[in-house]
This record gives C-alpha cells, structure tokens and sequence, in this order.
C-alpha cells in the first residue's frame, strides 16, 4: 500500500426482497431488507487509470449480493451479515468491510438489525 492511504467504497441503502426470519409467520415469504456497506480497498502505487479494473467494483458488490438473494434462504440477520461481508472480503483489495443488515418490515415503526466489521485475512 502506497503513503497516499486509501479509498472507501460506500452501497447505500440497497433494499432487496429476502427470505429470512426464524418465526413460523416469516417462512414462505419476502421481506425487504436494507444492506448497507463501508469497505476500506487498500491503494496502490499505480494510478487508477479511469479503468475500471484498477478498483473494486461497487456493481460487481451488489450483483453478488442480489444472487445471494435469490439463491437461499436464512434464519438470522447475523448470517445474512457473515455472508456478505465474506463477499466483499474475497477481493484482497479490500482490507475490511462494515456491513449493516436490518430487516424492514418486523415493525411497523423501526427497523432492526446488525452491523459488523470484518477484516480481511489475506495479510
């Protein structure tokens, strides 16, 4: 990593449809689900070049996360977090993710959930 530190790649608010919840009433349907991250991508010393395969791509984020929607079901919000925090982490570039999961429509009036922090092991 270079002395010009690094960079932060933000997905804000993505709200996608989920099977999730342990309780009888939330198996066999959707809820909408709020995922927020914050991943720190180390810098390097070559410049970005305007190119996109010099960084990591926040569409390329988002496109595992809605196949991670489509392709199972979970129990818990702590799960669904691990899952794409380990996501964001299978690119070495990035040194470590926030991931905040709330799930939207438990409460009519507050949405509740987890956020965690994972740090990449790649050394």
């Amino acid at each position: 990593m270079s002395g010009t530190g690094g960079r932060r790649i933000l997905v804000r608010d993505l709200i996608l449809p989920w099977d999730i919840g342990v309780f009888a009433h939330e198996r066999g349907r959707k809820q909408r689900v709020r995922i927020n991250l914050d991943l720190a991508v180390a810098a390097d010393d070559q410049p970005l070049g305007d190119n996109l395969a010099n960084t990591v791509s926040y569409a390329g984020i988002v496109d595992g996360i809605r196949a991670l929607a489509r392709n199972g079901r979970v129990n818990l919000v702590e799960t669904l977090a691990e899952r794409v925090a380990a996501l964001c982490l299978a690119d070495r570039r990035v040194l470590s993710v926030r991931a905040r999961v709330e799930k939207l429509d438990v409460y009519p009036d507050a949405a509740v959930g987890v956020e965690i922090e994972r740090f990449n092991q790649h050394g």
